[in-house]
């Protein structure tokens, strides 16, 4: 399983729209809005790294979204 943490920059005062059309991806496991130099961050998960490719190309379709920060998770790293 391939998961990564995406960080998102969106139009302002679209926090909200970009959020339900989040949410309406399967892959996608958790949304969270945030304060700081992002908007939004979300958790994706896919069975490969080239499908959690196509889940991240996907995210990036919206209009409203200007930017994208995807942080892969290493496997076996800060589980106790």
């Amino acid at each position: 399983m391939s998961r990564a943490y995406v960080l998102i920059h969106c139009d302002m005062g679209y926090e909200e729209h970009v959020i339900d059309f989040l949410k309406s991806i399967k892959s996608i496991s958790e949304v969270n809005g945030v304060f700081g130099a992002y908007d939004i961050v979300v958790k994706a998960e896919a069975p490969t790294s080239d499908g959690l490719e196509n889940v991240v190309a996907n995210i990036r379709k919206n209009q409203r979204i200007r930017s994208t920060l995807t942080l892969p998770i290493i496997e076996g790293q800060g589980k106790s």
